[in-house]
């Protein structure tokens, strides 16, 4: 099997977020692997060693686009077992949004299938940076392919991809040929830690740049150019402002369902 996993570098939760320049861009200079796409990765590994792995023949690609430091994605990918990594970088992806982004990684597909058809694409249910959910439909669209989204479960039979998708009350069991796009949660697995082991074999294995001309891709198709989508306006969250104490002087029960009563919670 060929597998692809979509992997994102994105702004560590531990830290604030800013936006930089006119247009807001996203700061990713304290940046790591979307923990979501640890799921995503997981399930290819699992899926390409249930078949004999990389002995066998089979290929978990670690794809990622972003600028230079989303190598470092690419790289922890590597680390956890993934065969090969891929870069998409150049200046003009900067400040892509959901379609342009999809556009671009499905010329990025589309290449790496040139060297062999990929069977199935990977990515996880939504970044950690827009939680918009919206690029594994788009690339699925953009493929002509099947797509399955927030599947818990994963596995596949001959040319079928047979996945559960579970819902509050119910779940549900769906299918789908092969070659498709499927979205992962974060219900599906326990993404393994790199070993010493993964790390170091991490390091003999290969990362392919690429650019927008090496995929095809006009920069007037994607960036801020390209987008659907713009920011056109952002501030900083205002500071929390300090909450009511209540002195119990007999009342302090009235007190408290007037709180509530004057903030709409009864």
């Amino acid at each position: 099997m060929k597998i692809i996993v979509l992997v994102k570098h994105v702004p560590d939760a531990q830290f604030d977020r800013h936006l930089n320049g006119e247009r807001y861009t996203t700061d990713r200079d304290e940046s790591i692997l979307s923990e979501l796409d640890e799921y995503a990765l997981e399930a290819a590994l699992q899926l390409s060693e249930a078949r004999g792995g990389s002995k066998a023949g089979n290929q978990v690609i670690a794809l990622s686009m972003g600028p230079a430091g989303a190598v470092n994605a690419v790289k922890k990918s590597l680390q956890m077992g993934a065969t090969e990594g891929v870069h998409l970088t150049d200046e003009a992806l900067a400040g892509s949004d959901a379609a342009a982004t999809s556009l671009a990684l499905a010329a990025a597909v589309q290449r790496l299938g040139q060297d062999g058809p990929v069977d199935l694409i990977i990515t996880g249910m939504a970044s950690t940076d827009g939680e918009t959910s919206l690029v594994p439909a788009q690339l699925a669209e953009r493929l002509g392919l099947p797509q399955v989204t927030f599947a818990s479960s994963l596995d596949v039979e001959g040319g079928r991809l047979v996945a559960r998708r579970d819902a509050d009350t119910t779940s549900e069991t769906v299918e789908a040929t092969l070659p498709a796009v499927v979205s992962v949660t974060d219900q599906i697995n326990e993404p393994r830690y790199p070993n010493f082991k993964g790390i170091i074999a991490a390091k003999r294995k290969s990362i392919t740049t690429l650019s927008l001309a090496d995929i095809g891709v006009d920069a007037a198709q994607v960036g801020h150019s390209g987008s659907w989508t713009t920011v056109a306006n952002a501030e900083e969250r205002p500071p929390r402002t300090a909450g009511t104490i209540i002195t119990d002087e007999g009342d302090a029960g009235i007190q408290l369902v007037d709180f509530l009563a004057a903030q709409k919670l009864l």
